[in-house]
């Protein structure tokens, strides 16, 4: 039993029976009050009716009344104004700082013992971080579960955008600029997203920009500014990058990033730094304003093909410079990255820059990209799917993991429209 559950229960009145005080007053709520969670009563503004007559005021819970002293509260005068004190267990009489004794209520004498078993099983132990309701979700409506998703939806394209305002923040509002900064992030995925970030930082967009109908110049200057082309190479291709950069180096006052930030270990060939470089070039070259092209673009699969990149035929039998492999095959954009470019980057992109502007339609844009792409498929989404929650979409996937990092995996069971929904079944069970 906590003091947090007890103020979930008087918020929401989760009760059996109409209330009475322990000395047999009836206690009739006409308003639960307004949560507090700074110093003071638990609840302010809050309107009873103590057997005929009418109080407001604020309310204070407790586990045992004698808490009430444990806390110091007999002393303080931000108290004074409590009408009334509501405690799991009632072990003896208080007092205000002025002298008055509220009424109390022992409130585990009006509470289902099924809504405590329930609290108690979202609390137990789980194997594996697991979900915490997971047995009782087929008692939920699916029209709570959609709806609440729905708000994951959103919050998770919000937490998302931290990353977008931190760079936007940096940009000085330059909208293409922290595009360009934003995709180069994500196109180094979890391992090499900040030596990515770093090298989009060091490389002017508008240098790129000059040198878009020129793929070589564009792999030239990146590899460079990676810090990739100060080694002696017996293939031609990158002996010409490295002839190319240094004739552009001193003339744009070009400056390396520090090439041992790169991460190779732990990834695919197909996701090393030397293949996402030469992608990431190609989809640089399809416009020298990516943001206004990607701002136009409403439909999914227009987007998938624009991010659908293929790296120079060089990488088509290498995975690092002057390492021939045995199988040539292009190396294009596969379909999850470019999935994950749209749902990382563009989208909390595009609803930033709705909210910011006002503009609720690139807002619903966002959300739209997000229902036309398909669901993810991780262990996390698997271990919903597994509890009958089979999610429709990316719009339905993001939520879920939201849902389960943000809210199952902390056990904030109280603040999921979810949990509450299982413990209201429970509180009106007979």
């Amino acid at each position: 039993m906590t003091e947090a559950f007890l103020q979930y229960v008087w918020q929401h009145q989760l009760i059996t029976s109409p209330l009475r005080t322990t000395d047999g007053r009836s206690v009739k709520v006409l308003r639960v009050g307004d949560p507090n969670h700074d110093a003071g009563p638990d609840f302010f503004n809050s309107r009873l009716i103590i057997d005929d007559m009418e109080w407001a005021g604020n309310v204070e819970l407790h586990l045992s009344s004698s808490d009430w002293y444990a806390h110091r509260h007999s002393s303080d005068p931000h108290y004074n104004n409590v009408i009334l004190h509501v405690v799991y267990t009632h072990d003896r009489d208080i007092t205000l700082a002025n002298g008055v004794t509220p009424p109390t209520v022992e409130l585990r004498h009006f509470m289902h013992e099924a809504l405590v078993r329930n609290y108690d099983a979202l609390n137990a132990p789980l194997p594996d971080d697991g979900i915490p309701c997971a047995r009782r979700l087929g008692e939920v409506p699916p029209i709570v579960i959609k709806s609440f998703l729905d708000r994951m939806t959103v919050e998770r394209i919000e937490a998302k955008s931290v990353v977008v305002r931190r760079l936007l923040d940096e940009s000085h509002g330059n909208w293409e600029q922290t595009c360009y900064w934003l995709f180069a992030h994500y196109f180094g995925g979890t391992v090499n997203a900040l030596p990515f970030e770093l090298l989009a930082k060091a490389t002017d967009q508008r240098l790129l920009a000059r040198w878009k109908d020129q793929p070589q110049r564009l792999e030239a200057i990146l590899y460079g500014q990676a810090g990739m082309l100060d080694s002696y190479f017996d293939d031609d291709y990158p002996r010409m990058l490295q002839a190319d950069y240094e004739a552009l180096r001193q003339g744009a006052a070009l400056t390396p990033i520090d090439n041992t930030i790169w991460r190779y270990h732990c990834l695919r060939p197909s996701g090393f730094p030397t293949i996402r470089i030469s992608q990431f070039a190609t989809l640089v070259s399809r416009s020298s304003n990516l943001f206004a092209t990607l701002l136009d673009i409403t439909d999914a699969k227009a987007l998938l093909a624009l991010f659908a990149c293929t790296a120079s035929p060089y990488w088509d039998s290498h995975y690092r410079f002057d390492h021939t492999t045995e199988l040539s095959t292009p190396k294009r954009i596969g379909r999850s990255l470019a999935v994950s470019l749209i749902i990382n980057a563009w989208v909390p992109l595009l609803f930033v820059y709705g909210a910011l502007h006002g503009q609720q339609q690139y807002k619903d844009q966002a959300l739209s990209l997000l229902q036309q792409l398909p669901a993810e498929d991780n262990a996390v989404v698997r271990e919903w799917v597994a509890t009958g929650i089979i999610p429709e979409n990316a719009a339905q996937s993001q939520a879920l993991l939201h849902l389960k990092h943000t809210f199952c995996s902390s056990r904030r069971c109280l603040e999921c429209r979810i949990g509450y929904n299982i413990l209201k079944q429970s509180s009106s069970s007979t």
